[in-house]
């Protein structure tokens, strides 16, 4: 109610045809009966990993209406990844001999990978990014698990992008902070490549570095902090930016966020949980209204908002909202057809507890599939959501 009367009181006071567009473009979808019982007939279904104890994977069977540990698991938080079709996860095994290992969502066909990595991931639909305990990188493919590692130069390396060879990497500012930029690792260290210059995309600090990747690997959503033309107690906006680094094409500013809201932040400070949608047509995230003069207190509510990379349209969802929003936000997943987006919330006031609720994107409508989800890692999270086999 504050915001949008101080948007009102710049009405008022003439504000200019661009900054009212620009302002305009978050759109509220605000659902008046409030969060729903799960009926009998939900749609879609699917199998949706998260944890409802400290102990064990657990599964939520959508169209059976239950739940249940999957036997010798361990919590993940966000080290287990889905295969592109979301009908496998990867996992680490550590109940034999610390092993990654791909199973079905149901827990069943656990196959192992590698022994000794520290993340297993899918790179493309056959082959694995696999990094070491020692922090290096190698692609694995699945039909070749015993192949000897030819390894990428991952120095700084904080995200690679899927099929591709571009990573985002930091590097000393040498004023005490870090800087990001987008390099090419087939050529990384390699002087004299006609044509070729690393993209910088802002600095490296906390609570503004978040990012993404596209699940066709061509595009990078990124978090930048950017100054506000209004003086507030932090006149800093969090915005999201695109850039194709294949395409070699300037980054584009996707989000307004601080036209409407004024400071800003996008989530929390665990970098590359921006979710995009699996289509690659949206993206999923955390806004923060900070309302004193640093992101870690005196901020407002976290709500969940969409937009639309193609148009930069921005929704904003008002059936939930929460103050467990630092420094950490909870993981917001797809379902498989991208119509909903699974995430735990503890509803005020209901004497629940955590909860495991399901946003329909279009409607707004919010449903409480189960109650009980443990915060491992400080956080309720949901894992992933996949296809029953």
């Amino acid at each position: 109610m504050r915001r949008w009367l101080l948007l009102w009181g710049l009405l008022l006071c003439g504000m200019g045809t661009g900054q009212l567009a620009r302002a305009q473009e978050v759109v509220q979808v605000c659902p008046s009966n409030g969060i729903q019982p799960r009926p009998a007939d939900f749609q879609p279904s699917g199998l949706i990993l998260t944890t409802f104890d400290g102990l064990s994977l657990w599964v939520y069977h959508i169209q059976q209406g239950n739940r249940y540990p999957l036997p010798d698991t361990n919590p993940c938080g966000a080290h287990c990844h889905p295969s592109l079709d979301r009908m496998w996860i990867t996992w680490l095994d550590t109940v034999n001999g610390n092993t990654y290992t791909k199973m079905r969502f149901d827990g069943t066909l656990r196959t192992p990978l590698v022994n000794g990595a520290n993340e297993v991931q899918w790179w493309d639909a056959s082959t694995f990014a696999v990094w070491t305990v020692d922090q290096r990188l190698y692609l694995l493919p699945e039909a070749d698990l015993t192949m000897s590692p030819d390894y990428l130069d991952a120095q700084g390396v904080i995200s690679l992008q899927p099929r591709g060879y571009y990573a985002v990497v930091t590097k000393p500012d040498g004023a005490g902070g870090f800087t990001r930029q987008l390099e090419d690792l087939r050529v990384r260290g390699l002087s004299g490549i006609a044509g070729y210059t690393p993209m910088a995309i802002g600095t490296d600090e906390k609570y503004y570095n978040n990012l993404g990747w596209s699940p066709n690997g061509l595009t990078l959503a990124y978090v930048q902090k950017l100054p506000l033309d209004a003086i507030t107690a932090y006149p800093y906006a969090s915005e999201l930016f695109l850039t194709q680094p294949d395409q070699a094409t300037a980054p584009r500013q996707l989000t307004q966020l601080g036209a409407v809201y004024g400071a800003t932040r996008i989530n929390g400070y665990t970098v590359g949980d921006l979710s995009w949608s699996p289509d690659g047509t949206q993206i999923a995230f955390w806004v923060i209204e900070v309302l004193g003069s640093g992101v870690e207190s005196n901020l407002g509510q976290a709500r969940i908002h969409l937009v639309d990379v193609n148009t930069g349209q921005t929704r904003a969802y008002c059936g939930y909202a929460t103050d467990e929003h630092t420094p950490t936000t909870p993981r917001l997943v797809w379902s498989p057809d991208g119509t909903h987006l699974a995430f735990g919330g503890n509803v005020p006031n209901d004497n629940k507890g955590y909860l495991l609720l399901v946003l329909n994107v279009a409607s707004g409508q919010i449903t409480e599939m189960s109650d009980g989800i443990y915060p491992t890692y400080g956080a309720p999270n949901v894992i992933s959501w996949g296809l029953a086999p």
